[in-house]
């Protein structure tokens, strides 16, 4: 059990982990039953990600199941291949643990081996862990996007957060 590069076979349990986070925070992109993809599509994509070199999703698996995860999604072209963009989501009663400075150090690891130069992520404005745990793993803020996401009837700001290896 713990921090591992993401199978096939995880696909059903990874939708209802991003279900779960849906329905937990409003930090995540979608909202509580906006997620509605056929298992058929996340099993698609999973495959999709094995099958890049410059792409990888990476989750914690605890005897409860999934609990938490790090996306890599790295550019398509030439000209930004270097680049990855990053999601992470770790449940409520995971959080404050140790597991989010874990995933990204592996993830960091893996992207150095990948040649990849260039971390980069969005986060809310008021989400002070996220922006905290950032910060330590050696993200700086590039920009805020101001009013980027309506949460809650409330335009929110995010930060454009970014980091080079």
């Amino acid at each position: 059990m713990g921090i591992r590069q993401m199978r096939e076979a995880d696909a059903g349990a990874f939708f209802n982990l991003k279900k779960r986070l849906d329905d937990e925070t409003s930090f995540m992109l979608f909202e509580p039953g906006e997620r509605k993809e056929p298992i058929e599509e996340i099993r698609n994509k999973v495959r999709e990600v094995l099958r890049r070199d410059n792409h990888m999703i990476w989750v914690v698996e605890k005897p409860e199941g999934l609990v938490g995860y790090l996306e890599a999604v790295g550019g398509r072209v030439r000209r930004n291949r270097h680049s990855t963009y990053l999601v992470a989501g770790i449940l409520q009663a995971w959080t404050g643990k140790g597991l989010g400075t874990q995933m990204f150090t592996v993830m960091e690891e893996w992207a150095r081996q990948k040649g990849i130069h260039r971390l980069e992520l969005t986060v809310m404005t008021h989400n002070r862990a996220g922006i905290a745990l950032y910060r330590k793993m050696g993200f700086e803020e590039e920009g805020v996007k101001r009013h980027s996401l309506r949460v809650a009837g409330r335009y929110v700001d995010e930060y454009l957060m970014a980091k080079l290896l």
